[in-house]
């Protein structure tokens, strides 16, 4: 049987190539083993996020395994056939939930029954987008395949992390039998024989922006999240449109704060979606809340000026999907997590994308 073979210290060096190969490997029913996990970390090797990602992937599709364990720098993996079951997952510590998902969220969408997916774990911690950023532009994509729902129980900062997130799937298309997609090439015809491929180029016109500023119950008093949200509206204000941030409080395990925001755009021509661009920032200990609005703020005003449609964060997520819908994104970025994951994806796909450096464009060969 091939058993494809990839090396996770190329480019950015973390857990990206690990998390999306175990995605598509679940999917496609084709083994994989990975050497040189997180290689380009101070602590390189498997964290527990990722360890969970597998102990979820084994649940619904009966993998086999080999180096799940912490700090491994090598894993196999073994697919089984996909069975969808309601997953429930404790990540134990802050780890990301959201990168987590870039594992599970995938092979969930081919599930041939509804499904529900419960983490405990971080919901907003560095390295990694935020739940509100998930829920808001990662989760809109994936709905032309399944009506998916995505509800945050509890925020979940660094150290403890004790968040909790409740995904519930449930399938628009039959996929036929798991049996039948065992091949990459029998996936992407299926599919793009139900859905339009992905088209972002163009944008419109910038209407509003939008954003939740967000802070532990313990820091009201300081009015923190609110001082995040002022100091985002103030250095937003001279682009001219509405600025609403929602401000929020929360009980939660370890003290901890952030922001998310959100340009939105006028659909450009007969375009189905809206064209939403992200930024974020986290509060940490030393950083005052003014410094994690502006930064906010000055992270989305970059991803404005680009012109592009999609912003850096959301182009390498966007890259499994690209794969097996076509089309084209243009992008304000082509990052390292880009071209990790375009290397990932081809590893299994073959050779199907076209990268434009010059205009930021990523189109796939169909």
């Amino acid at each position: 049987m091939l058993m494809i073979k990839l090396d996770s210290s190329y480019l950015e060096g973390g857990g990206q190539i690990v998390r999306t190969a175990l995605a598509l490997s679940t999917i496609t029913g084709i083994p994989f083993e990975v050497n040189n996990i997180r290689k380009g970390r101070d602590i390189p090797g498997l964290k527990n996020q990722h360890i969970y990602c597998v102990k979820a992937l084994e649940k619904l599709c009966s993998a086999g395994t080999e180096g799940v364990s912490s700090g491994s720098t090598y894993l196999k993996y073994e697919p089984g056939k996909i069975n969808p079951d309601n997953i429930n997952i404790d990540i134990g510590t802050a780890g990301s939930i959201t990168l987590m998902m870039q594992a599970v969220l995938l092979p969930s969408l081919f599930s041939d029954r509804e499904m529900e997916i419960n983490v405990k774990g971080g919901t907003d911690v560095r390295w990694s987008m935020p739940f509100d950023f998930f829920n808001r532009l990662l989760i809109p994509h994936f709905k032309c395949l399944v009506d998916i729902d995505a509800k945050l129980i509890r925020r979940g900062y660094f150290p403890k992390g004790n968040g909790k997130v409740k995904i519930r799937i449930k399938p628009l298309i039959d996929f036929g039998k798991s049996d039948s997609l065992q091949s990459a090439e029998n996936i992407q015809a299926s599919i793009r024989r139900k859905i339009q491929p992905l088209d972002i180029i163009e944008r419109g016109k910038l209407i509003r922006i939008s954003g939740i500023s967000h802070a532990s119950v313990s820091l009201e008093k300081a009015e923190v999240a609110k001082r995040q949200a002022d100091s985002a509206k103030n250095k937003l204000s001279y682009l001219g449109v509405p600025v609403d941030i929602n401000c929020s409080y929360y009980e939660t395990s370890s003290p901890g704060s952030g922001i998310t925001l959100f340009a939105e755009f006028e659909k450009h021509n007969n375009e189905k979606a809206d064209s939403i661009l992200g930024a974020d920032s986290l509060g940490e200990r030393g950083k005052s809340s003014e410094s994690v609005g502006n930064e906010a703020a000055g992270r989305l005003i970059r991803e404005i000026d680009s012109g592009s449609p999609i912003d850096s964060h959301m182009a390498d997520n966007l890259i499994p999907l690209l794969a097996l819908s076509g089309g084209k994104i243009k992008v304000s970025s082509i990052t390292p997590h880009v071209l990790a994951n375009i290397y990932t994806v081809e590893k299994f796909f073959g050779k199907i994308f076209t990268v434009n450096h010059k205009v930021n464009i990523i189109s796939v060969n169909i």
